[in-house]
């Protein structure tokens, strides 16, 4: 039998200290990230595992997470979690935590699962995704001083409690500047009706980057539900119009493909812009907004690890996202 692995042991391989592999298990946001990557590449090396039950008898966690698997739509706009949940899951791993996931089809069963959850498991935290005006979820744990954080802001109260987002406005907006510099001026907007925080959001990037150069109402503005059909559906009544748009920015990747495909089968020449940079997108060729979900996902365990150790760090966090050219625009 070979020699047991120890965190001396992976220390040794990674040539730092015993503190510096304990720092990276436990809380692995006060290494550096070129530390870190060594350490994690000694563990996996090494097949190192950690004794979680001593270590739960040490800290009084459980080093257990949970986390909703959101429904997956029209499997273009679900695989946008699908990524979040990949890097939280790789994230929260590499740092001693596993995450339990759970389903869910509206806030009262979500909320009813995780009584269910606290009574069965000894769970550390929560992360929520797809944050909205007045959530319940958010009220109830934070009654109950059950540590959560968001990938999300909260819509209402932006300083309610830990998040992290992606700014959505600034997605649509270097959307909407670059269809500007291209030459385009009338720029609709096909988006979700009012009153999503998200959609809100996005839909505020291109209003006022479009009022901005004195384009404000040069185009229109449609809300419908997300979906293919929805997008297909819009911009042949868009293209309808007097003045129709020659491009047009999407809350969505699932309404710019609808609307990419209602271009082209009018033969239409109409630029598109989407949003998640879904892999339908990249593999159909259509330009998107693209959402740094891997980083998002290490910020809320680093959130969470913080919160949970009684580190004092900044709890809101707004990253930004970037604009991925393809044929559609």
């Amino acid at each position: 039998m070979g020699e047991k692995v120890t965190i001396a042991t992976v220390a040794r391989h990674a040539q730092v200290s015993r503190q510096t592999v304990s720092n990276v298990l436990n809380a692995p946001h006060i290494v550096r990230e070129d530390t870190r990557q060594r350490v994690r590449e000694a563990i996996t090396a090494l097949g190192y595992r950690a004794n979680q039950a001593a270590r739960q008898m040490r800290t009084g966690r459980s080093r257990l997470i949970a986390v909703r698997i959101e429904p997956t739509r029209d499997g273009i706009n679900g695989s946008v979690l699908d990524r979040f949940l990949h890097g939280l899951t790789e994230t929260a791993d590499a740092g001693g935590y596993r995450v339990l996931l759970y389903t869910a089809r509206d806030d009262d069963q979500e909320i009813a699962t995780y009584d269910a959850l606290l009574g069965a498991y000894d769970l550390d935290a929560f992360v929520l995704t797809g944050t909205k005006h007045g959530d319940p979820r958010t009220a109830w744990l934070a009654e109950r001083e059950v540590p959560f954080v968001t990938f999300g802001r909260p819509w209402d109260a932006p300083d309610a409690h830990p998040w992290v987002d992606v700014d959505g406005a600034a997605g649509t907006a270097q959307a909407t500047r670059h269809l500007l510099t291209a030459g385009h001026r009338r720029i609709a907007f096909l988006g979700w009706p009012a009153g999503s925080g998200v959609g809100d959001d996005r839909r505020a990037g291109w209003r006022t980057t479009m009022a901005e150069v004195g384009l404000d109402g040069a185009a229109a503005d449609r809300a419908t539900e997300d979906g293919i059909a929805e997008g297909a559906r819009e911009l042949r009544a868009l293209l309808a119009l007097d003045a129709p748009p020659t491009a047009v920015v999407c809350a969505s990747d699932s309404l710019a493909l609808g609307a990419w495909q209602a271009a082209r089968e009018t033969a239409t020449d109409v630029a598109v812009v989407g949003f998640d940079d879904t892999p339908v997108a990249a593999a159909v060729g259509l330009s998107s907004v693209s959402q740094p979900l891997g980083e998002a996902a290490a910020r809320c365990v680093e959130l969470l690890t913080g919160l949970l150790d009684g580190q004092q760090r900044d709890p809101q966090l707004l990253l930004s996202p970037s604009l991925v050219l393809r044929h559609s625009a």
